[in-house]
């Protein structure tokens, strides 16, 4: 394989993962081929890796690798699609365990990055249509077997994959890890602009790919907070919830690999999807941040994840009973336990909800920062989920001008918080414009508190109420403990619109309901 094959750049959250990994010990010096375990060892005989170029329906030549089960006849085939910055050697480990498992794989780089050819798409029409592009090359070229392809992908290679089986009903099974389904939501969840993975994903595209004069229009428009609207259509056929008529309609078996506290795709958009999805589904959450979850089995370990893909396509493309069809569909992996509870829809993953009134009267004064927020987007939820410590703030050290606190009493049998906690605001002195971002903490004796959920709402005209959904989480309160609520506005993971010094008073009738198991 050619030195450009084997070249990978790491996204952020890969790279910052691995890095942690190995200062741990738990990577160490080992290559991935080393770590095989014996069942791996004694697997099928392959016909090692072979490079390709496919050429797109437009005529853009895209770079792939195939490896395939040495034995004769048709097998079932997986497509896995890069993630952004990334190309088609980043899943080499995985290619080779799946063939090795009597699988044909193609990994392809997308448009617009390393060594294929023309502008990044942002997994626009003409990404949707090279999936079926390179399904036909697949067809014609390897002993895949029409009947059963699967598409699997990390990040943007899962967005892509679960559009694609919108268009082309091909493809009968879908792992989506660390993906999004509503770009729009990515972009301006909670009417506010993130910057900083908006930053990373156009700091990368520059880096590794050739950006399209569409994309850095709409980036620029993005930072500058302008053509909003315009921005929100590109976005809107970005993303799968716009096409799970056309889903639903093809019938794939869908798996979906989030984490809680995903930066750039919160786990929000992926529950509202997972209900509209009428075909096979799971869908797995655990603690951590961007394509962290998943990152060590990208290097050939052992990893969750990757292992549920692997029963995953076994159940679905191999007619192999795993077991994984009888399963609940809903996998939550509880934050620092580790602990793995399944339900069978989204609606009974809490039982009850309690709901924490705030007490009115509290102003904030907006323009300056509080010790309360989320941390550096991809690192600060990525550590959490090698060390099992969310964001810290102790909560004394809370401004009380330019922030607000709420601290309920101690529990006195702790509280397992299971779901998406929902913030109403009623602010009848608000500003015409504005950003208020709410952090929900567990709080020890000290006043230490560990943070829970988060999340910003901004209006951009004059209102008296505000609703905010905090992301979906599965959080045990320890015994003892009390919950706290914080209001700000300002963080760094957020662009806010707020006006200096301009104070914020919260009024009768608000409150954050926390949902319970």
């Amino acid at each position: 394989m050619a030195l450009r094959r084997r070249v990978v750049l790491a996204t952020p959250a890969l790279l910052a993962t691995t890095a942690i990994l190995a200062a741990a010990g738990v990577l160490g010096a080992t290559h991935p081929a080393a770590a095989q375990t014996a069942a791996q060892q004694t697997a099928q005989q392959t016909t090692g890796f072979r490079t390709a170029t496919i050429t797109a329906a437009d005529g853009t030549a895209l770079e792939a690798n195939v490896i395939e089960p040495a034995t004769a006849g048709r097998h079932p085939a997986i497509v896995f699609i890069s993630s952004w910055g990334l190309n088609d050697a980043e899943y080499l480990a995985q290619a080779t365990a799946f063939a090795q498992a009597g699988y044909t794989v193609l990994s392809y780089t997308t448009r617009g990055f390393w060594g294929s050819g023309g502008q990044i798409d942002t997994a626009g029409p003409k990404d949707i249509a090279d999936v079926s592009s390179v399904l036909d090359w697949l067809i014609a070229h390897t002993g895949a077997d029409p009947g059963h392809i699967g598409v699997a992908g990390v990040s943007y290679g899962a967005g892509i994959g679960l559009i694609a089986s919108a268009a082309d009903p091909r493809i009968r099974a879908v792992a989506a890890m660390s993906g999004w389904t509503d770009l729009v939501e990515s972009l301006y969840g909670g009417n506010t602009r993130r910057p900083q993975a908006a930053f990373l994903l156009a700091a990368l595209a520059r880096l590794t790919g050739r950006p399209s004069a569409e994309l850095t229009a709409n980036l620029d428009d993005y930072f500058a907070n302008r053509d909003v609207d315009a921005v929100k259509a590109w976005a809107r056929i970005r993303g799968a919830a716009t096409y799970v008529g056309a889903i639903n309609a093809n019938h794939p078996a869908i798996l979906m690999a989030n984490a809680y506290g995903d930066s750039l795709f919160g786990p929000d958009q992926l529950v509202d999807f997972f209900g509209a999805l009428t075909g096979p589904k799971r869908l797995e959450l655990a603690a951590g941040d961007h394509a962290v979850v998943e990152a060590t089995g990208l290097v050939g370990l052992d990893n969750h994840v990757w292992t549920s893909v692997r029963r995953w396509f076994d159940q679905y493309l191999s007619n192999v009973d795993t077991g994984i069809a009888a399963e609940p569909p809903v996998v939550l992996r509880v934050r620092e336990s580790g602990a793995i509870e399944q339900y069978p829809d989204w609606t009974h993953v809490s039982a009850t909800s309690v709901h924490f009134g705030l007490q009115p009267g509290r102003t904030l004064w907006t323009g300056l920062d509080t010790t309360a927020d989320a941390g550096v987007a991809l690192l600060s939820n990525g550590l959490e989920a090698l060390t099992g410590t969310p964001p810290l703030d102790w909560l004394p050290s809370v401004s009380r001008i330019n922030g607000a606190v709420w601290q309920g009493g101690a529990l006195p049998s702790g509280a397992a918080i299971r779901g998406i906690p929902r913030l109403h605001l009623t602010v009848p002195s608000a500003p015409p414009t504005g950003t208020v971002v709410t952090y929900l903490y567990d709080v020890d004796w000290t006043g230490t508190g560990r943070l829970v959920a988060h999340a910003p709402v901004t209006w951009l005209a004059r209102t008296t109420t505000l609703d905010a959904a905090l992301p979906a989480t599965a959080y045990d309160v320890p015994a003892g403990h009390s919950l706290a609520v914080v209001l700000d506005t300002a963080d760094p993971l957020y662009l806010d619109a707020n006006r200096p010094a301009t104070p914020i008073t919260v009024a009768g009738s608000s409150w954050l309901d926390v949902p319970m198991r």
